[in-house]
């Protein structure tokens, strides 16, 4: 059992009766207390082992991994999720992109993986682009409700857009401008090559900067190469470029100079609401062989049927998969995945077991969702909303869970994406037991929000929570805890170092477990239905969901 230090204790001492007066009777103490440490590491340990190679969709150690959840699921009395199964089969197809003849723009020398990317998301045997014409459409962005329209009087048919990644809030840090600092979807690299689908585009080069990226090149060599999984078309019911590209920040630049054009004169045009799309007067060429395999992978989903209103849900997500084993250049490495999200998919475990502590069970049903595919576009997730296994209006929240904190203990509480739902009143009331409080993420332009597989609920409607950690460690010892652990995240992100690690801050994710268990625990005994914060760019999505349930 883990109990929390002395410092944190007169809080639970304090709130343990105004919180839930019939806390004594269905043993919320004890279940608060059941977070069992060396079950914890045991699992991270187990689903980051080599053994399970790196936790790709599709593959032996995926299957390894669905196997392990729905095994402990089970053994802690949650039943099946999906009907009389506990799980959900994603239908996924998977394309290794070989670049044939490599990147042709002029006489620009560029190599791949060193300095650029292609993928095709296209199942053709053969992509190829033929001297496709090149046009810098500044952030990509055709967003009528910020006037702006970066594609207004230009014809992309046919061609490659160059484009800015971020947005120009992050640019021009106005907060009039887009969300001013905060990063919208418009600056996410996926949106960008969605748009110029819309748009007729042939292909899409996006210009790789690592601070309004937030994170370095290395992220796109690892996680750009090898197999990259997508949804069915059927699915996804959009149109798709046939070339998908980075390239680095010293090749933009020779680029631009080659057309005859200075890259920053242009890119601080870019941040201007009349800027004009630019054509580069330069040609692409590239030719891809794709290897196409259609497979499944499967979500887990276990419930824990509510005492009074069972079709009433409250929802944990975290995703179990990660990148895999990739062999580039002859070399093979394991991507194991560790914080990213062996820690989270443990969680649910540890969740599970706290749940089952209770003598009576919630009033409303609590369901654990571990959703596959999450690192290749949160494609898990982004099936079950579309296939939800729960109507969407009969979920009072979600808790998501990707990367749990390993930085050791804080004051307060980060939100990422703060102020967007009443959730995070919960949240307050669960966070002060510890006695913190709730902190907006200190890195908005980094758009973690629309990174994680909340979002794929959200954008139908359903509030989620992503919280944990903080910017404040509780004393000096965790301060440096902090900062060891903090280096390892930022240099291992995504890259094969991500392993487990006994030194990492475990005390700091225990507590955060036990804050999201009351979390849940909390909604699961309310009444409530929370909702957007007016202004949230979902608000109108859940008004109609439960306009529709009423």
């Amino acid at each position: 059992m883990f109990k929390l230090p002395q410092s944190l204790l007169p809080c639970l001492i304090s709130l343990s009766i105004s919180f839930h007066v019939a806390a004594s009777d269905d043993n919320f103490t004890k279940a608060y207390q059941s977070f069992d440490l060396a079950e914890l590491q045991q699992n991270i340990k187990t689903l980051s082992s080599d053994e399970f190679g790196g936790r790709a969709p599709a593959t032996p150690g995926g299957k390894k991994t669905t196997e392990l959840l729905v095994r402990e699921f089970k053994k802690l009395g949650f039943q099946p999720g999906n009907g009389k199964s506990y799980l959900q089969p994603v239908p996924l197809v998977s394309i290794v992109s070989h670049p044939k003849t490599g990147l042709r723009i002029g006489d620009i020398e560029f190599s791949y993986l060193k300095n650029y990317v292609a993928n095709s998301r296209k199942t053709q045997k053969n992509i190829k682009l033929d001297n496709s014409e090149l046009v810098f459409v500044g952030y990509g962005i055709n967003a009528p409700e910020y006037q702006w329209n970066d594609y207004e009087g230009i014809d992309v048919k046919g061609k490659t857009v160059v484009v800015l990644v971020n947005d120009p809030g992050y640019a021009t840090q106005d907060p009039n401008l887009f969300n001013g600092n905060t990063m919208t979807y418009y600056g996410r690299w996926i949106y960008k090559y969605e748009e110029a689908a819309r748009q007729g585009a042939a292909a899409a080069i996006v210009i790789h900067e690592t601070k309004p990226a937030s994170y370095g090149w290395n992220v796109i060599e690892s996680s750009w190469s090898g197999a990259q999984y997508h949804l069915p078309a059927k699915e996804v019911n959009e149109p798709a470029i046939d070339v998908e590209m980075w390239i680095n920040l010293n090749k933009a630049k020779t680029l631009f100079s080659k057309a005859g054009h200075d890259f920053e004169t242009l890119k601080n045009k870019a941040k201007q609401r009349d800027f004009k799309a630019i054509p580069l007067k330069l040609n692409a060429s590239i030719e891809l062989t794709n290897d196409i395999a259609v497979s499944t992978s499967n979500n887990v989903i276990a419930t824990l049927p509510g005492s009074e209103s069972p079709d009433e849900q409250v929802i944990y997500m975290a995703h179990w998969d990660h990148i895999g084993t990739v062999t580039t250049n002859g070399e093979t490495k394991i991507y194991n995945g560790a914080h990213d999200n062996a820690t989270g998919t443990a969680g649910l475990v540890a969740l599970a077991k706290a749940f089952s502590q209770l003598k009576r069970k919630p009033k409303r049903s609590v369901t654990l969702i571990a959703v596959t595919a999450e690192e290749q576009g949160r494609l898990g997730s982004r099936y079950f909303a579309n296939h939800p296994t729960i109507p969407l209006n009969q979920i009072s929240g979600l808790i998501n869970m990707d990367s749990l904190n390993i930085t050791g203990l804080k004051k307060d509480v980060r939100v990422v994406g703060y102020g967007k739902s009443e959730l995070e009143k919960i949240l307050a009331k669960a966070a002060s037991r510890q006695q913190r409080t709730l902190t907006p993420e200190p890195t908005p332009e980094r758009g973690y929000y629309y990174r994680s597989d909340h979002f794929s609920l959200a954008k139908k409607g359903v509030p989620g929570l992503s919280a944990g950690g903080g910017t404040k460690p509780l004393n000096q010892k965790q301060a440096e805890i902090s900062a060891r652990i903090s280096e390892i995240i930022k240099n291992c992100y995504h890259q094969d170092c991500d392993e487990y690690n006994e030194d990492w801050g475990w005390e700091g994710m225990v507590a955060d477990l036990q804050m999201f268990f009351e979390v849940g625990y909390l909604l699961a005994n309310s009444n409530q239905w929370p909702n957007w914060y007016e202004g949230t760019e979902f608000k109108a999505a859940r008004d109609a969901m439960m306009k529709m349930k009423k």
